[in-house]
């Protein structure tokens, strides 16, 4: 791609690359480079490429100018454009994506899942929707209610296809793309075209252009892999140390119950953490991303179910506390660090009757890591993970639904940090109540304050209260991820020594 390259020489209206650059956004990923041209054009879309790589913004930005250029009016229950994905997650984050785009061309849109009620989604189609961003199943649910019909559909998206096929969902896409226009644009976004995803191809593509950038391989080079080999007892005390230091951590498991007990293992070590997983609520799920969006939870434990098309800045650290099964999934996994051409680190842990499991997953994922025989105090984890370590009280969420997400109470600079500012006079957010004596880090002063409470790396006693903490906070000091985001949430910390901390968390999405 030429340095020259911009979205306006692409094709992209001055309407909308006044809003990218408004966002940061003004050199196109060459995967957006590759496909606008051809997508602008109306052509039908098969683009490969690795999750991160930019292809929410391929497929939104012509889908959105050739709505604005439509004569054709919004109607009820019948909208315009579908875009299908297969996590919840990754519909929010395409909405969140497209609303600053979408709003100055009054373009509206909804995101149609399940876990929640039906009802508000009904309501908003019968009102007239022009982009539905749909997970397969409640789609399905709805129109077989009747709730809308797709022939009025001019274009349709499917993002991260072969995880779709991964999930069961083809035969469901296959039925709902069989009630769109066959005369209608068509965009498929996927890594890879294996798992049945060539048979979506060649039944609804008509005569598609191919763009490929950034494959599933090619963001190895700028990750840093490690294999930790560690005794099955020092799994959790070299979990506690890598996650409490600065940065955001995920951490991958297999199982639904392997994320909730490592979960709750190091938010009672004092790591703030959250989980997700298939067995929490939509409303979960949505308060647990805004935490670690926020900042909030330093640390997010997951399942595979995170591990594609979960956009959040700034991880510092992957690590796959269980190895995946399989080598898409590590790569999958991986790929939440090191995006957009930034460095990252990536660690698994292994034990001894993993390591021919361990050693073929690799060879298979065309990595070379490094491996080495850790415990907690091993040298190398200060090094791929540096910084001081820092602890918390048990970190409670708390809903409110009456403020937009935004860090403000919260800043790490300017207020409560989990019970105590971190750097603005009150306890010090690793030690609330024990550890290192509960001090002061830049307030009172750092060794001034009694502590009794347990040594570092251990649950400070706290309850599972909601706080009564003020849910408005006013002061306006900036997080490191302030911004507004999509839900409205309020965190706090509460423990039976009585300190709480209240925080409004928002979350600042990436360039997608």
């Amino acid at each position: 791609m030429s340095s020259d390259t911009t979205f306006a020489s692409l094709g992209v209206p001055t309407s909308l690359t006044t809003v990218l650059a408004a966002l940061g956004i003004t050199i196109p990923t060459p995967i957006q480079a590759a496909t606008l041209p051809d997508s602008l054009a109306g052509r039908d879309v098969l683009g490969r490429g690795r999750t991160g790589s930019g292809k929410t913004y391929a497929f939104l930005l012509p889908l959105l100018t050739r709505l604005a250029a439509s004569k054709a009016t919004r109607q009820s229950r019948k909208p315009r454009a579908l875009i299908l994905a297969p996590t919840r997650e990754l519909a929010n984050q395409i909405q969140a994506a497209m609303t600053p785009l979408a709003k100055p061309l009054g373009i509206n849109s909804l995101t149609i899942f399940g876990g929640v009620g039906q009802n508000p989604q009904v309501n908003a189609l019968r009102g007239g929707i022009d982009v539905v961003i749909a997970c397969p199943g409640r789609l399905e649910d709805l129109l077989g209610q009747g709730a809308l019909t797709l022939d009025a559909i001019e274009i349709t998206v499917l993002d991260e296809a072969d995880h779709m096929a991964d999930m069961g969902f083809l035969p469901g896409v296959r039925r709902i793309m069989d009630r769109t226009p066959r005369a209608s644009q068509r965009m498929l976004f996927s890594a890879t075209l294996d798992a049945g995803v060539d048979v979506i191809v060649k039944r609804f593509l008509t005569n598609p252009v191919t763009h490929s950038a950034d494959s599933a391989l090619s963001h190895v080079s700028t990750m840093a892999h490690h294999i930790f080999h560690v005794r099955a007892d020092a799994r959790l005390p070299v979990l506690i140390d890598l996650s409490s230091a600065p940065g955001r951590t995920m951490i991958f498991t297999r199982t639904k119950h392997g994320a909730k007990k490592l979960s709750k293992q190091l938010n009672a070590s004092g790591v703030p953490t959250v989980e997700l997983h298939g067995n929490l609520s939509q409303n979960a799920r949505t308060r647990n991303m805004d935490a670690f969006q926020a900042g909030v939870a330093s640390t997010l434990v997951a399942t595979d179910i995170a591990a594609r098309g979960i956009h959040v800045d700034d991880v510092n650290l992957v690590i796959h506390a269980d190895p995946p099964v399989e080598h898409k999934a590590y790569l999958h996994r991986s790929g939440r660090t090191a995006r957009a051409g930034a460095e990252g680190i990536v660690i698994t842990l292994m034990t001894d009757d993993q390591v021919a499991d361990v050693r073929d997953l690799t060879r298979k994922a065309g990595i070379k890591a490094t491996t080495t025989r850790v415990d907690a105090t091993h040298p190398l984890l200060k090094q791929l993970a540096p910084g001081e370590r820092t602890f918390t009280e048990p970190l409670v969420l708390q809903v409110d639904e009456g403020n937009t997400p935004r860090r403000n109470g919260g800043a790490r600079n300017g207020g409560a940090r989990n019970g105590g500012a971190r750097n603005g006079g009150g306890a010090t957010a690793g030690q609330v109540g024990g550890g290192r004596g509960g001090a002061a880090r830049n307030g009172t002063g750092r060794n001034t304050a009694s502590g009794n409470g347990p040594a570092r790396g251990g649950a400070t006693g706290g309850t599972k209260q909601r706080s009564s903490a003020a849910k408005r906070p006013t002061s306006k000091g900036g997080g490191r991820s302030g911004g507004q985001g999509g839900s409205s949430s309020v965190y706090s910390t509460s423990s039976s020594r009585g300190g709480a901390a209240a925080f409004s968390a928002g979350s600042s999405l990436g360039g997608r």
